[in-house]
Parts: structure tokens; sequence; C-alpha cells
């Protein structure tokens, strides 16, 4: 994934989201929302479940500028049926 990096790095967790239970465009609608009350440099945790909140969510916080540290599943026997941690980290754009 762009903007990734290696996931065993020690990482501060500022604000924390879940949306397990959302559908789209309300996954990315309420991580934006989280993102613009960040302060550049903060870190938040995002909990997020299914195929297309998967793909979208880390493609809309990377196209708005900001940086995705990581995403991985809590349980990856499970795929995408598994919940995901995904890390993404406010940029100052």
């Amino acid at each position: 994934m762009k903007n990734a990096i290696s996931s065993n790095m020690k990482i501060d967790i500022n604000l924390f989201l879940d949306i397990t239970l959302e559908v789209c465009p309300l996954t990315f609608v309420k991580t934006k929302l989280l993102i613009e009350k960040m302060k550049p440099g903060q870190v938040a945790e995002v909990r997020l479940k299914g195929a297309e909140p998967l793909k979208n969510v880390p493609r809309s916080v990377l196209e708005h500028g900001h940086t995705v540290l990581s995403m991985e599943a809590e349980d990856p026997a499970l795929g995408e049926e598994s919940v995901h941690r995904l890390l993404i980290r406010k940029e100052d754009v």
C-alpha cells in the first residue's frame, strides 16, 4: 500500500474510531470528520470491516493528502470479513 510504514514501529495513537457497523459512504464521511478534528502529525486508529470500506477508506485518506501508516486484519484467516485496523496520520495539507 502506498505510504505504508513498517508495522513493527511503535506508534502513539491519538484518536480512535470504530466504523465496523457503517456502510459506504458513511465510512469515509465519519473518517473525514475525525481527520478534521486532528492536528497535523496526529495518528488515528480506525477499525473497519467489509470489502468496500477496506478499499475506499484508505484510498480516500491518501487522496486527501494524508498518510496511511498501516492496515492489518485482526484475524487474517477471515480475509476481508475480518475487522481491520487502519492507522492514519494527518498531514498539514
